[in-house]
């Protein structure tokens, strides 16, 4: 199945479930709770009011190596919005990917995501614990912070930390 056959499915739309493609074509689906939306928000408030320029998304779809993968939350440069707009995979993965960690999440499955994210262009990525404490990821390996959002928190905690 390709991506915007996905998309255009009547039956795949409004889900409560996060729907990915695997490298064979076969939809992959993830049941999203409260909490994981809670978290979404969040991240995507504390970008928008830190990076300043660029656009914050939420289910961004990403053309990978091994087929489409969607990041939770995505920062993409006003550079990054002139080349490809929002084309819908990205051909390319925007600067900033962020997976929050759902309970079904293997450390394998983990991992290679962020390795497919860094492979198609990503400059970091993100994981988010279900606890809101934060992982930053590059090409080099784990960061202590992010090098491209300054001030982003170690640990999503309260409503007011926005």
């Amino acid at each position: 199945m390709e991506w915007n056959q996905v998309v255009a499915h009547p039956q795949l739309q409004d889900l409560s479930f996060k729907i990915e493609l695997n490298e064979w074509g076969n939809i992959v689906m993830s049941p999203a709770s409260n909490r994981h939306g809670n978290l979404q928000v969040r991240i995507a408030m504390h970008l928008m009011r830190l990076m300043g320029a660029g656009e914050v998304s939420a289910e961004v779809s990403i053309l990978t190596a091994k087929n489409v993968k969607v990041a939770d939350v995505a920062w993409a440069s006003d550079e990054f919005i002139a080349r490809h707009g929002f084309t819908t995979p990205y051909p390319a993965a925007p600067e900033i990917c962020v997976e929050i960690v759902s309970p079904g999440n293997t450390a394998g499955e983990m991992a290679e995501k962020k390795a497919l994210y860094l492979a198609s262009g990503a400059k970091e990525v993100w994981f988010c614990q279900e606890s809101g404490e934060m992982e930053f990821f590059a090409q080099a390996g784990q960061l202590a912070a992010s090098a491209l959002c300054f001030g982003f928190p170690a640990v999503l905690a309260h409503r007011n930390d926005v």
